[in-house]
């Protein structure tokens, strides 16, 4: 990676604000509001479904945006220098995303069906240590904030050298960035010292992020989605599921980038052909993975011919389900991995956003059939207009977070990690006495 350029001088850019995107993304977050209250009146059960697997969704990629940056931070990446802060800008829905969790945790018996079985059946009764509601409750306020906190000191930590007075430039003079570089680089310590202190405890902190995100995001996946039917279990699951919001985060940088290089020369000449093609590697590797998790999953459940495997899979490939799980794999894994075959389709950035946006597509489909098939076991509607209109509530909320940040923070990071000895250097003599004669 020595070939990569980062530019020694990088200025302070930030997203422009529109007036008219402000109004679009408000419209958006109105009409998403006003369909689940409409809907809550009118039907209950589907609203809080609707509801819930777009949290799911949203919260997911937001976070695995933001393991994206832990990834690169842990391998001590180089190529990503001028998208880091584009990966960690979906950090800023987190907050919002805690305070839309806690309205899901009034869901009783009509989202949980383990609470009505748990009088009965003798299999979900011996699962009551782990699926009670005062359990639910607590670990789903506590895990949360534990992860969505460490996220959002990871970003404090990344942002932080950007905003002391040796790089206060803001011809704008926004008074909303001048109040959040007082609040966050509060105790300057110096440039330098800022960004060794940033890093090393980047450094730190990144593989304890990684490990809680991998087990909050079990556990979500298991409250939300597994235990919607009680009598099924898979040690795959979780894992299926946050990884597959790892990957949503991919292509959400992916998508978020590509909108970036259309807005500003700037963007466009620093996030170039380098990153584009990195990006667009790991959108086509992940597409491959995904899949080979849900192969796996399935695999499993075919060969054991085990009664409540095979429910959970029947539930999800019947005449009302099947063919939205066949759009699922399609936009998931037949489309980027046909797509991005080859160099060049990854070096255009507008078939590249096209592809990773599909691919965001496919998730939140799938997000909504891993809750909706459980719940809907008769003649029931599958997917209708209210999912999606609900879901522009979550969106406009979600891009106005992250735009937000953008704005307030350089779109690009202008600190870079020191430069840490390669490990051929680390094992050279640093005594010349003790060097080799030739």
């Amino acid at each position: 990676m020595h070939d990569i350029h980062v530019p020694s001088d990088i200025q302070a850019r930030y997203l422009p604000r529109r007036k008219a995107v402000s109004l679009i993304i408000g419209g958006f977050t109105l009409v998403g509001f006003l369909a689940f209250f409409a809907l809550l009146a009118s039907d209950p059960d589907r609203a809080w479904q609707a509801y819930v697997s777009n949290w799911l969704f949203f919260a997911s990629v937001a976070q695995g945006a933001i393991m994206l940056g832990v990834a690169t931070t842990i391998t001590r990446a180089k190529w990503n220098w001028s998208v880091r802060r584009v990966s960690l800008s979906f950090g800023a829905f987190l907050p919002i995303a805690f305070l839309l969790l806690l309205p899901m945790l009034g869901l009783r018996e009509d989202f949980f069906p383990w609470i009505e079985k748990m009088e009965y059946d003798e299999i979900v009764q011996k699962k009551e240590a782990y699926l009670n509601i005062p359990f639910l409750i607590a670990r789903n306020i506590v895990l949360p904030l534990l992860l969505f906190g460490l996220s959002l000191m990871f970003i404090v930590l990344a942002i932080r050298p950007d905003l002391g007075p040796e790089r206060a430039r803001d011809e704008d003079g926004d008074p909303a960035r001048a109040r959040w570089r007082e609040r966050i680089a509060g105790g300057w310590l110096g440039q330098e010292a800022e960004v060794e202190r940033s890093w090393s405890r980047m450094s730190r902190l990144a593989p304890a992020l990684a490990l809680v995100y991998a087990f909050v995001m079990s556990v979500i996946a298991i409250d939300w989605a597994m235990s919607l039917e009680p009598h099924w279990f898979s040690m795959l699951f979780p894992a299926w599921f946050f990884m597959g919001a790892f990957w949503g985060g991919i292509a959400l940088t992916v998508v978020a980038v590509v909108v970036l290089k259309k807005l500003a020369p700037d963007f466009d000449e620093a996030m170039g052909p380098q990153q584009l093609h990195d990006l667009g590697k790991l959108v086509f590797a992940f597409s491959i993975f995904w899949m080979y998790l849900v192969f796996s999953q399935y695999i499993v459940i075919w060969y054991a011919k085990l009664p409540w495997e095979q429910e959970w899979v029947i539930h999800r490939s019947d005449a009302e389900w099947g063919p939205l799980s066949i759009a699922m794999l399609v936009l998931c894994f037949a489309i980027p991995f046909v797509a991005l075959l080859g160099r060049k389709p990854k070096l255009i950035p507008g078939w590249l956003g096209a592809i990773a946006f599909i691919a965001l597509i496919g998730l939140w489909l799938e997000r909504f059939i891993l809750i909706a098939p459980s719940l809907h076991v008769s003649g029931t509607p599958t997917l209708t207009a209210w999912e999606p209109l609900i879901g522009l509530g979550f969106l406009g909320l979600f891009i106005g977070s992250a735009r937000w940040f953008l704005q307030t923070f350089p779109v690009i990071q202008m600190w870079q990690p020191p430069k840490e000895p390669e490990m051929v250097e680390r094992e050279l003599p640093q005594d010349a006495e003790l060097a080799p004669r030739v």
